[in-house]
């Protein structure tokens, strides 16, 4: 059999996401450079974002708290190939788990040279501590948070 015809194509759709209340709550919440988690009462684990359900113990979640815009970098990655729809590279992505918080999540990380890529372990340490920059108009977005910048 001969290799398949391949079409060359791209797909851009035009949409709207109904966040939904949790998400929506913690979007309003950057808009004033507040981070809001959701605690579970059962095992106390704190959801940044936050969830409907408890992951753990199925149970519904209710508890809201507020936590640092510090955090500690748990892993990372330096992209040096373009993707559509990100940044032109190299940019670094972080997982970042805040303080105050029981799961971590992805995030750009900033104010860091990129362009030695034999640099990057004096630079970026898993385990390091990290801080929130806020974009100065923030809209409602994970992207309020421009970036996280190692401490």
């Amino acid at each position: 059999m001969s290799k398949p015809f391949e079409i060359p194509g791209k797909w851009e759709i035009e949409y709207k996401y109904a966040a939904g209340p949790y998400i929506s709550k913690f979007l309003e919440g950057l808009k004033e450079k507040k981070i809001f988690g959701i605690k579970c009462n059962s095992c106390k684990r704190v959801y940044v974002p936050p969830r409907m359900f408890c992951e753990r113990c199925y149970v519904e979640l209710n508890d809201w708290v507020e936590v640092k815009e510090t955090g500690t970098l748990e892993t990372f990655i330096v992209v040096y190939r373009k993707f559509y729809g990100l940044p032109d590279p190299p940019y670094a992505l972080g997982l970042i788990k805040l303080d105050g918080a029981s799961e971590s999540f992805l995030h750009y990380l900033g104010e860091v040279d990129l362009s030695r890529p034999e640099k990057i372990p004096e630079i970026l340490k898993q385990g390091q501590k990290v801080i929130a920059i806020w974009n100065e108009e923030r809209k409602g977005s994970i992207l309020d948070i421009k970036y996280f910048k190692p401490l």
